[in-house]
C-alpha cells in the first residue's frame, strides 16, 4: 500500500505548501494531494490556495512524488476546464499526476452559491462526473473518484477508476475490494495513537493507498508507517 498526505493549502502561503511537499518527498511518502475548495469548509473568511496553480507549483517543486487533487469537484468549473486542466498537468507531470475527481456534496454547495455559480443537481453532477472520468481514462490518466452514494460508486466501477473512500471503516473498504473494486482510502490522522493500527487494517482490507489529511507532523506519519510495516522510499529522489 502506498502512503500520502494532503497539503496545508488552507492558507495564503504557497511557499509553505511547496516546502511541505518536498519534506513529504524526502521522508519517503508516495503522494501529496490538494483539496479543491474556495475556503475551508464552513469558514468563508479564511483563505484557500487555488487547486490547479497549486498542483502545478508542487509538481515543479518536486521530483519523484505523485501529486493530485483530492478531489477536483464537478460543478465548480465547467467540465471542459476541469478536463483540460488535469490533462495538461498530466502531460507536464511525466506520469506523476493522479486525477482525483468527485461530485462534491451539500457541504460544499455554499461555495458555489456565495459566488453565484449555479449548483447542479446531484444527478447532473453524477452524469457529468461519468463523462469526465471516461475522458480522463481515454487520455491515459490514472483516475480516482470520490466515493458517495451507490450511483457514484458504480460510476467508478464502470469507468475503471479507483474509488476513494474518505474516513471509511476497514470493513467498508473490504466490501468494495472483495467485489473487485480498486480502492484508495483517506482520512484524518488519529490523535489517539491508533494511526499504525488504522494503516494496518486499511492495508489488510486491500486499499492501494492511504492518504492522511494534513497531519501537522510528518514524523508521526513516518512512525505510524514504520510501526504498521509499510515501507517508505527514503532517498528515492
Amino acid at each position: 500500500m502506498r502512503l500520502g498526505i494532503t497539503l496545508p493549502t488552507f492558507s495564503s502561503d504557497a511557499a509553505a505548501v511547496i516546502r511541505a511537499a518536498r519534506d513529504a518527498e524526502e521522508a519517503g511518502l508516495d503522494g501529496v494531494f490538494v483539496f479543491d475548495h474556495l475556503w475551508p469548509m464552513g469558514s468563508p473568511s479564511r483563505p484557500a490556495l487555488s487547486l490547479y496553480p497549486m498542483l502545478a507549483a508542487v509538481l515543479a517543486g518536486t521530483r519523484r512524488i505523485r501529486v493530485g487533487p483530492l478531489v477536483a469537484r464537478i460543478g465548480l468549473l465547467p467540465d471542459e476546464v476541469v478536463l483540460a486542466s488535469i490533462v495538461s498537468l498530466g502531460r507536464m507531470a511525466d506520469g506523476r499526476l493522479l486525477a482525483g475527481i468527485g461530485t462534491g456534496d451539500a457541504s460544499s454547495a455554499d461555495e458555489n452559491e456565495h459566488l453565484g455559480i449555479p449548483y447542479p443537481s446531484a444527478r447532473s453532477r453524477r452524469e457529468r462526473l461519468a463523462a469526465v472520468a471516461e475522458a480522463l481514462r481515454a487520455a491515459g490518466m490514472e483516475t480516482w473518484i470520490g466515493a458517495g452514494g451507490p450511483s457514484t460508486n458504480e460510476t467508478a466501477r464502470r469507468s475503471g477508476a479507483t474509488l476513494n473512500l474518505w474516513g471509511a471503516a476497514p470493513s467498508l473498504v473490504r466490501s468494495h475490494t472483495s467485489d473487485g473494486q480498486v480502492v484508495s482510502w483517506a482520512g484524518p490522522l488519529p490523535k489517539d495513537g491508533s494511526a499504525a493500527e488504522v494503516l494496518g487494517a486499511v492495508a489488510a482490507a486491500g486499499a492501494t493507498w492511504a492518504v492522511w489529511g494534513w497531519p501537522q507532523s510528518l514524523a508521526a506519519v513516518v512512525a505510524a508507517a514504520t510501526e504498521a510495516g509499510i515501507g517508505l522510499t527514503q532517498g528515492a529522489m
